[in-house]
């Protein structure tokens, strides 16, 4: 039985490779999570689990093709809300959204619900000295809401208070 390596903490340079697939692949997407309040800052604040990546569904199976043929293995496969994948270079977390006419991107609840994500709250940010698509530190903290906060919530939540 083999036993798959899975990395702690997503690197920069891993976040790097997987946008730089889905820039050349011609997706509308835009990092979320703690990624996206680093990217605002345009530097590193904490380490991260994984990287929250908001797609064009219909980009959703080249990716996963692309992430499983750099060793990525499916962990958690909830689509068409969200669908994670891990291995020795990290964890990526691919959410699906339907693009609409006006661009903003409509997520899939699992009770049903439909969230929107507007294309005008998307932005630029820099993760590992590349730019990089984010949601604006507005909707970031919108993002925050409806649960209890973890640590790392509290700490990007911190970070955006001070932009």
């Amino acid at each position: 039985m083999t036993v798959m390596t899975v990395a702690t903490w997503m690197r920069a340079a891993e976040v790097a490779e997987v946008v730089d697939w889905v820039v050349a692949a011609g997706a509308i997407y835009q990092v979320n999570g703690g990624w996206a309040v680093d990217a605002l800052i345009a530097r590193e604040t904490r380490e991260h689990r994984d990287l929250d990546i908001f797609l064009d569904s219909t980009f959703v199976p080249p990716l996963l093709e692309w992430l499983q043929g750099r060793g990525y293995h499916v962990t958690e496969d909830w689509r068409p809300v969200r669908v994670e994948l891990a291995c020795e270079h990290g964890r990526v977390d691919v959410h699906p959204m339907e693009i609409q006419d006006n661009g903003d991107g409509v997520q899939r609840g699992l009770g049903g619900q439909a969230f929107i994500h507007p294309a005008r709250d998307r932005t630029m940010g820099v993760i590992g000295g590349r730019d990089v698509v984010v949601a604006c530190a507005a909707r970031l903290r919108e993002l925050r809401t409806g649960f209890e906060p973890r640590p790392v919530d509290l700490h990007d939540l911190r970070a955006l208070d001070r932009l």
